[in-house]
């Protein structure tokens, strides 16, 4: 009679699933989950349903990922139970590592609620989360009773980069500063000693097995991504989410990932995704980072240690690895660099059973040729974008919970910003078409930029529900609007009204992607005389890159307040990325002073005084190489307190009627977030 597998064995054979998974390689990842009915097995036959139903919204997945978790979940808990009884087969109280599985379970489960399209499902949701909060903490002081000081991370190193955004932060600046600064300053709990007795799974003190592995592993993914997506909230939503007692610890939560991702458990890949994500969404929609280099080698560590995971020598690297290389070469200013290795990834020859993570190598490939000015290629990777699935359903829930339920306003928050979220990300298609057709703009191809402008509005009525548009199509169809205003107004053909555009409706786009942040200098220098050429010429402001001399024109290019506004705010932007700031910053503050009398972009004030605060902490950064410590510490306080006053302004402005205002409400987080940051590293008050 063959004998009962262990929890050892099982959770190896499930391994192996999950590493086919990552590698691309779906169908070899569901034979190794078939193979045993264990929790561990259920488990990964949801997580597949689950990524193939979240990244495709293929709905009829939702129903088989549910099963299976569900499954997995009455199975760990039934373990759980019974193995209290049994002696421990680790130095962790027995049955914890059911604990754990239960607890990733019911996360899934939540998550899979959340996508099922129904009010029933939306509360589920809430109600396995909180679940898994609890149980996540209470696993949290159990496993790290001392804390995460003595565990590596994938970039462990004595002390933290002390380069700023722009690699340039003064070193004298921290090391004038007393020893004791360091220790609760910014990063201190990442790299203090510790004096307590070495616990499992320490440097000092390895884990015996995989069971352990996942004990460690688990609980600390567990923990920090609760923590991490609770920080990332705009305030107001915290402040509601706090009522439900969650309470959160942004640095805690991005060492605990780190802990994670340094492991070899299959917890380890999940912690370097949300790791990834969430450096590639700081590096690119922050606008400044406190301490860029220590992200960038955090990052770069965990995509090398990934992609070396393989199931064996047939299998090419997963997508989300491809992906996040990609992204890392993109911030780091390699554009052809990120380019290659996304088309390479693309390569018709590689092995495709998951192309729902191949349509993210497209998605990134689009922008990142757009921020390159390669707008026939960014057309062709657009076109192939809107071939794809609509990505409907996640926009239905959050648009028909909203509209048709009554509810809190604090809720409708909650959900105002969860639908800001799958509009952004998921329901992208209206965005799509209308970056496609930027591009023809920009292509001077304007039958297919007419074309697409005349396709817009039924595509609109179509995705339309319970009377109400998504941020994204508002913002559109005010566009649509404006420019047939224009048109009227100019007496033109009102069936050729993409006559009346005039900076591409794709870089205004752009703008709140950040794409011009991170784009190379003959780019931007590209961009600046191409806007500075539409008339009424510049003639206030002084840059060595404008066009001076611009052909009279009947009627001025921009006739507008709403057009002089954007373009003042692109050409700001695309001057600081220069690292020309006194024209950067005439040229914000010029939009920020024309945005109380804009037409329809009301987006523009509260966006300008973002983009100021950004300018004032990269200046800072340059300067600060250059003073003396004392005089840098003064300074910095100073432009902290301003950047923070410019953010509030931001944040001002910035209402529920302004067009993607929660889109904007992120990036302040996250910049209010390097903020703190900064002044950690600088040894100041909080």
């Amino acid at each position: 009679m063959a004998s009962t597998p262990s929890a050892e064995d099982l959770l190896r054979s499930a391994t192996q699933g999950f590493d086919h998974l990552f590698a691309n390689d779906i169908d070899a990842a569901k034979k190794a989950f078939e193979s045993e009915g264990a929790p561990f097995h259920l488990l990964g036959l949801g997580v597949v349903a689950f990524l193939q139903a979240a990244l495709g919204m293929e709905t009829g997945l939702m129903e088989e990922a549910t099963r299976c978790l569900t499954a997995s979940e009455v199975g760990a808990k039934k373990q759980a139970r019974a193995a209290k009884s049994l002696p421990s087969i680790h130095r962790f109280d027995a049955g914890i590592e059911w604990e754990v599985m239960h607890a990733d379970a019911v996360v899934l489960l939540g998550l899979t609620h959340a996508l099922s399209e129904s009010y029933r499902g939306y509360l589920q949701c809430l109600y396995e989360l909180n679940s898994a909060h609890s149980k996540f903490n209470k696993l949290f002081k159990t496993v790290y009773p001392n804390g995460l000081q003595s565990y590596a991370t994938p970039a462990t190193t004595p002390l933290p980069s002390r380069k700023g955004s722009d690699g340039s932060l003064h070193s004298s600046v921290i090391q004038s500063k007393p020893a004791t600064t360091l220790k609760s300053g910014f990063f201190s709990r990442w790299f203090a000693p510790s004096t307590s007795v070495a616990a499992p799974g320490t440097i000092t003190n390895p884990p015996s097995g995989p069971v352990e592995e996942l004990v460690l592993s688990g609980t600390a993914f567990g923990y920090g991504l609760f923590n991490l997506v609770l920080s990332l909230l705009p305030a107001k939503i915290r402040n509601v989410v706090g009522f439900f007692g969650f309470n959160y610890d942004r640095m805690l939560a991005l060492q605990a990932l780190a802990v994670a991702a340094a492991r070899n458990d299959i917890h380890s890949v999940f912690a370097g995704l949300v790791l990834m994500t969430y450096h590639g969404v700081v590096l690119l929609l922050s606008g400044y980072q406190a301490d860029e280099a220590h992200i960038i080698k955090q990052y770069k560590a965990i995509v090398s240690r990934r992609r070396k995971i393989r199931v064996d020598g047939r299998y090419p690297d997963g997508s989300l690895w491809i992906l996040n290389k990609a992204k890392i070469q993109r911030m780091t200013y390699d554009t052809e660099g990120a380019i290659a290795t996304l088309r390479d990834g693309l390569k018709p020859e590689r092995k495709k059973s998951f192309p729902q993570a191949d349509t993210l190598l497209t998605f990134e490939l689009a922008w990142t040729l757009l921020s390159h000015r390669r707008y026939e290629e960014t057309a062709e990777q657009f076109l192939d974008i809107t071939r794809l699935n609509s990505w409907f359903p996640i926009s239905f829930l959050f648009t028909y919970l909203r509209t048709n339920l009554s509810m809190t306003q604090e809720s409708r928050d909650i959900l105002l910003h969860c639908s800001w979220c799958a509009d952004s990300y998921i329901n992208q298609s209206i965005l799509f078409t209308t970056a496609l057709l930027g591009c023809y703009f920009s292509l001077k191809d304007h039958d297919r930029a007419q074309n697409l402008l005349d396709k817009i509005p039924d595509q609109l009525d179509k995705r339309k529900l319970s009377g109400r548009d998504m941020p994204t199509e508002t913002f559109i169809k005010k566009k649509l609007a404006f420019y047939k205003r224009k048109q009227a107004r100019l007496r033109g053909d009102e069936n050729r009204f993409v006559e009346a555009i005039k900076i591409s409706p794709a870089e205004e786009i752009a703008i709140f992607w950040n794409t011009h942040a991170r784009i190379e200098s003959s780019v931007a220098i590209a961009h600046i005389q191409e806007w500075s050429s539409l008339t009424p010429v510049i003639t206030d402001i002084e840059s060595k890159y404008l066009v001076k001399q611009v052909p009279k024109t009947e009627t001025d290019d921009l006739d507008t307040v709403d057009e002089l506004a954007i373009r003042s705010l692109l050409l700001g932007i695309v001057h600081r990325t220069l690292a020309e700031y006194a024209a950067a910053r005439a040229f914000l503050l010029d939009a920020l002073k024309r945005a109380p009398n804009v037409e329809i972009s009301t987006w523009v004030g509260g966006v300008s005084a973002f983009e100021l605060a950004v300018l004032d902490l990269k200046e800072a950064d340059v300067k600060a190489a250059d003073m003396k410590p004392e005089e840098a510490m003064t300074m910095w306080e100073g432009v902290l307190a301003g950047a923070s006053e410019k953010l509030d302004q931001a944040y001002t402005m910035s209402t529920k009627q302004t067009d993607l205002s929660s889109r904007l409400d992120s990036r302040i987080v996250m910049l209010r977030d390097e903020i703190s940051d900064k002044r950690g590293l600088l040894g100041l008050p909080a």
